[in-house]
């Protein structure tokens, strides 16, 4: 998208692709009133809409609908903007394309030129630029609006709702303009040393310092969980065959998801689903039983068994299964130490909960069986099959992704978001340590108080590089 032409005017389809009751073809550049007539065939009154007939090159109808106009800059671009809202099948809408283009190309009997040299089909993502290249939404606003179209929860939507509508950017900008008084003071300090200003004393630099990493802290929390809404938790199902991986997927869904039958293996590929709890979406994949690789049955199985752990490799927190009816039989218990020790060990991957399944047929052996030596990491009992337990491990599963319940007011966040407060902090707390010495350390303080105070830019696009932003709006839908 960086090598197109930024002001060449663009038109695309900004509904979904397929059928629908409505579909919109939208045009953005300048002077697009010689091309709303010529496919209108009327004048249209800014931001008012206009009803009738939109016509092909013999002025017959197309379709007819709803037109619109507005007038850069009081537009979602900032340029003119033009929405053709007719009905949405694919055929028209295509038809409709064809005719914005070839309309555009036309020589208009009034002006004697072309009546909108240069229109082409619009990059994904490439309105929402053009937004925040003239300035409409800065760059946390404008992943906002990507957010809010692919968000899979309740929670998620609002709180992109909450960043799109500047929230997440007004707590950035009020940190950002905190650093730039402190930089201002520094910066006086260093540029006249003869007035021999006690900064740190008479300014109150570490006081300041200090409640600006709290608050810092405090938008860095959120941001965290905002970023959980809407990344939310990899989770894998994990054991040795027949341990009930199936049946607790279908218990935490409420629906029949997987094949479940008491012969060991049955399920030999990951089955994928994604759940909600409290608002964060639970990306749950149920795994083929693991065994040693000369135990399996066949090469399907091997497989199975390599994609498995695969997904453990790639997710944020393991369940893995034991079978209470099984776990005094010593085969079956070595085989499950075996597959421990191939897990993540604590800090070094995802967080390892092991789950001791079947408790409302194996209450027999659940004591014993609770009294040997526990495995590390936490450990609960549930029954997939009666829900015994399943509240408890939601709970725990929220506990250790870091989700704070009853929140108001999270924004929607991602990582590099996450990443961006990261480094600001870890450049205030240079700062604070240059703050607290006696000697000054000035120059080095103002040097971590420039970078915390870019790091934050990122997050809004205050500073941002092209890639950056090819990454970022490459990842929109076309005609957004």
């Amino acid at each position: 998208m960086t090598g197109m032409d930024r002001d060449a005017p663009i038109v695309a389809v900004a509904t979904a692709s397929g059928r629908g009751a409505v579909g919109i073809v939208r045009v953005s550049g300048r002077g697009l009133l010689p091309l709303a007539r010529a496919l209108c065939g009327r004048e249209l009154v800014p931001r008012m809409a206009s009803y009738g007939p939109f016509r092909d090159g013999r002025g017959e109808a197309l379709d007819q609908g709803l037109a619109l106009y507005f007038p850069g800059p009081h537009s979602y671009t900032g340029e003119d903007v033009l929405e053709l809202q007719g009905h949405g099948g694919p055929v028209v809408m295509q038809l409709l394309l064809a005719r914005c283009l070839e309309a555009a190309a036309e020589v208009d009997a009034t002006t004697g030129r072309a009546r909108l040299p240069g229109l082409r089909l619009a990059e994904p993502g490439e309105f929402t630029q053009r937004a925040f290249l003239n300035d409409k939404i800065d760059l946390a606003q404008a992943e906002a609006i990507a957010d809010l179209i692919d968000a899979s929860t309740e929670a998620a939507a609002r709180s992109a709702t909450r960043s799109l509508g500047g929230a997440f950017s007004r707590e950035i900008d009020a940190l950002r303009e905190q650093i730039v008084q402190l930089r201002m003071l520094v910066e006086a300090t260093l540029d006249f040393p003869e007035e021999e200003i006690d900064f740190l004393e008479k300014a109150n630099a570490r006081g300041r310092l200090d409640r600006l990493q709290a608050t810092l802290d405090g938008v860095l929390g959120q941001a965290r969980q905002g970023a959980l809404l809407r990344e939310g938790l990899q989770v894998v199902l994990a054991g040795q065959p027949n341990a009930g991986k199936s049946s607790l997927l279908n218990a935490l869904a409420g629906a029949e998801l997987a094949i479940v039958t008491p012969i060991a293996g049955t399920t030999r590929d990951k089955v994928s689903e994604t759940l909600q709890i409290e608002g964060v979406p639970l990306h749950i994949i149920d795994t083929a039983g693991l065994r040693a690789d000369h135990e399996a049955s066949d090469e399907v199985e091997r497989i199975g068994m390599a994609r498995s752990w695969q997904a453990i490799a790639q997710a944020d927190a393991v369940l893995f299964l034991h079978d209470l009816t099984r776990v005094h039989e010593p085969a079956y218990a070595q085989a499950d130490a075996d597959i421990a020790a191939r897990l993540p060990s604590p800090g070094q991957g995802a967080t390892v909960l092991h789950i001791f399944n079947k408790a409302d047929v194996g209450m027999d052996v659940d004591a014993d069986a609770l009294a040997q030596p526990q495995p590390p990491g936490e450990v609960l009992t549930l029954s997939a099959r009666t829900g015994e337990g399943l509240q408890a491990l939601r709970q725990t599963l929220l506990r250790q992704a870091g989700w704070q319940a009853a929140q108001e007011g999270v924004f929607i966040a991602r990582q590099r978001h996450v990443q961006a407060l990261n480094a600001a902090r870890e450049h205030l707390s240079l700062a604070q340590a240059h703050a607290a010495q006696r000697d000054g350390a000035l120059d080095l303080l103002a040097e971590e108080l420039r970078l915390a105070h870019n790091a934050l830019g990122r997050i809004t696009g205050a500073f941002s590089a092209d890639d950056l932003l090819g990454e970022i709006f490459t990842r929109f839908c076309i005609g957004k």
